[in-house]
């Protein structure tokens, strides 16, 4: 399945650092999407952006997480070649990781 149907998302930028906050739909799917979107899951999924660091910052109390990539916006609004330098839109790459369903 995709984690869209477990969770929603919101993203941010600032320069060259991708901000994504991912929530849990239901708060009991919460550790089974801890357990399954990892920073190394994030990291393989961003790679061919040039990501090169993913932290996660866990949110126990709102059943989500916050992931803080580096280096995926070519450089950011100001300095990537590309059409859409933001990052806001990137929050659907990560829904559409397929995660196993819980349970």
């Amino acid at each position: 399945m995709t984690l869209h149907q477990l969770a929603h998302a919101r993203a941010g930028d600032k320069g060259n650092r991708l901000n994504i906050g991912l929530f849990a739909r239901d708060p009991a799917d919460y550790p089974h999407l801890s357990a399954e979107v990892t920073e190394a899951r994030v990291m393989a999924l961003f790679a061919h952006r040039g990501c090169t660091r993913v932290v996660r910052y866990d949110l126990p109390l709102l059943h989500g997480f916050n992931f803080v990539l580096d280096d995926v916006l070519e450089g950011g609004v100001n300095g990537a070649l590309n059409l859409d330098g933001h990052g806001k839109t990137l929050s659907f790459l990560l829904l559409g990781m397929e995660v196993a369903p819980p349970g």
